[in-house]
This record gives structure tokens, sequence and C-alpha cells, in this order.
């Protein structure tokens, strides 16, 4: 039988199959996917072919899909490691919030670049907009700015008011579509305004250390009522970026992607080479420096110190 994986709890997996049922499995043996070294060989989003263990109402996957796409990270801790977030997503939006907890640009562009090396469409979600001062909501529109010029999508939401939530739910109709971002930035609460049926379990932000409490411990997919589905996934703290070629990083940011044709050297690392397209775009106010200081680190392969943004 055919089925979508729709949790994963480390040895266990729930298969959504094509009558509508719910059915918890195993898989069979040793799994590894071909060219994926992965803490979990099977992710929330897979399609997999399973069938029933004799005489009882567990089942046993036996083989899985080819996937559209995935989105991997690996562990800022534990750099060896990797870990499939999801896979076949139509969209994923990132949850950003200026404060309460702050997300830093360094971030948000691991995320975009990781997204765009396995053909993700991205969607940036501003939320938690009804609790912001006035200089709060400048940094949101100068971050809005920077990532709308680039071509991103950004929507300025709050999840608790209900703004901005219509907007969301027709980008997400017949999708599947997956949730992003620090615990604290309000996916659970999102989810629920979304899907009130739902009822996630949402938890305050630490006042003390500005971070959010995990509520999510494992990637899960929910139904939704208006079609499609949804993926709910752990709060990250880190998104350490999985065996990127640093010669190939350009190509992961769009705005530099169109200009690295016109750098001297077909080599340009764009940054110390002469008559560099993409530090000429900088020096005139074209490319944010926040890009490519992002972008800096991440050819550097620095994934511990990247909490810099625009505003210093």
């Amino acid at each position: 039988m055919k089925g979508v994986v729709t949790k994963s709890t480390g040895s266990w997996y729930t298969v959504f199959d094509e009558n509508g049922d719910t059915i918890d499995c195993r898989l069979k043996g040793k799994f590894r996917i071909k060219g994926i070294k992965s803490t979990n060989p099977v992710a929330v989003g897979d399609y997999v072919i399973f069938e029933f263990e004799e005489g009882k109402e567990t089942g046993v996957i036996n083989n899985i899909l080819e996937r559209k796409n995935y989105i991997i990270r690996k562990s800022v801790n534990l750099s060896k490691q990797t870990h499939i977030i999801a896979a076949n997503i139509d969209v994923a939006f990132l949850l950003v919030t200026i404060d309460n907890p702050p997300t830093f640009t360094g971030f948000i562009d691991r995320f975009l670049a990781t997204a765009e090396a396995y053909n993700i469409t991205t969607v940036l979600l501003f939320n938690k907009l009804d609790i912001y001062n006035d200089e709060e909501l400048e940094k949101l529109a100068m971050l809005d700015a920077i990532y709308t010029d680039i071509g991103y999508k950004c929507i300025a939401i709050s999840a608790t008011k209900n703004i901005g939530i219509d907007e969301v739910k027709t980008l997400m109709k017949d999708k599947t579509t997956m949730f992003s971002g620090h615990s604290g930035v309000g996916k659970s609460t999102l989810i629920n305004a979304i899907e009130p049926t739902l009822n996630l379990k949402t938890k305050e932000v630490s006042k003390q250390h500005k971070q959010g409490m995990h509520t999510t411990t494992f990637a899960e997919m929910f139904h939704l009522s208006f079609g499609g589905f949804i993926i709910d996934t752990p709060g990250i703290k880190g998104f350490g970026v999985v065996d990127f070629d640093p010669h190939q990083i350009t190509d992961y940011f769009p705005e530099f992607f169109k200009l690295k044709s016109e750098c001297k050297f077909n080599n340009c690392l764009h940054i110390n080479e002469p008559k560099c397209a993409i530090k000429e775009a900088i020096e005139n106010g074209e490319i944010a420096y926040s890009r490519y200081n992002s972008y800096l680190q991440m050819v550097e392969g620095d994934e511990e110190h990247y909490r810099t943004d625009i505003y210093g």
C-alpha cells in the first residue's frame, strides 16, 4: 500500500494511507537513502510503500518513493550529524520575529540558501506585528525591503490578532507546506489560527533569555480542512548548512547569481578578487551588506558566530 509519512518519532512512523487511515509503521531492516547520510532515512512528507505485519494492525515500510525535494540541516553542535527536516514541500514558510525572540539575518540567509539549493519556494512571515514598538517596526520594514527586493514574498502577520492569516491560507491551499523558525516565533499559534481544530500546544517565550521553549519535539504533518497539508517542525536554534562548495554558495543567493557572470574571474569568490561585480554592487548599495556578511560566514564555514544582522 502507498501512504505519506505524517509523523516520525525515531523508530516508528505514522503513515496516512490512500484510504484516509493512519497506520503506525516501522522500517524494514537498515535503510539508507542513496547519497544522503542522515540521522533519519525517512522524513515527514515522504511517500512510502508499506505492508501490514501478519496478524497485526501495524505496518512495515518497504520502500521510499523518489522525493520531489527535501530540506536538510546539520546540527551546529554535532557537525557530522545531518537531519532531513521534511520532504516533498511545495512552500516553506520561515517565521521571523524582530524580538521576543530575535531572528538574526544570518539565520534567515542560511535557511533561504538551503531552500534555494534544494529547490524549495520560501515565503517569509514576519510574525507578532501587533506587539512591536516604532523602532521594531522600522527594523521589520528594513528586512521586508531587503528580501522583497531580492524576490522573496514577505508577509507581516499577527497569529494572535488574525492579521494577514487569510493571505497565508491562500498560499497554503491544496499544497504541502512547512512552517519553520526559532522556538517561540509562534509556529504552533499560527497553525492554530489557520486550523483551530488542531489545537496545538503553545508556550510563552522565556523573558530572561528571549528564547522560546520547545513545544514541538518531532516534525508532524496535519491535514488542512481547506485542502493540503501543513508540516510543523521543532524550533531551530541554529541552521547548519550541509556540504556546500564555497564556489556554489553564490548560486543560492539570487541577487549574487544575477551578477556573478560580470565578475572578471569565472572562479571569483567575491572576497579579495579585483573587478568583482558583487562587491561593486555592495558598495553601490544594490546588495545588502547583511546578505554579504552571511555569504562570507558560509564560505568560511563559520557556523558558531552568525548572530549579526543589519542592526549591528
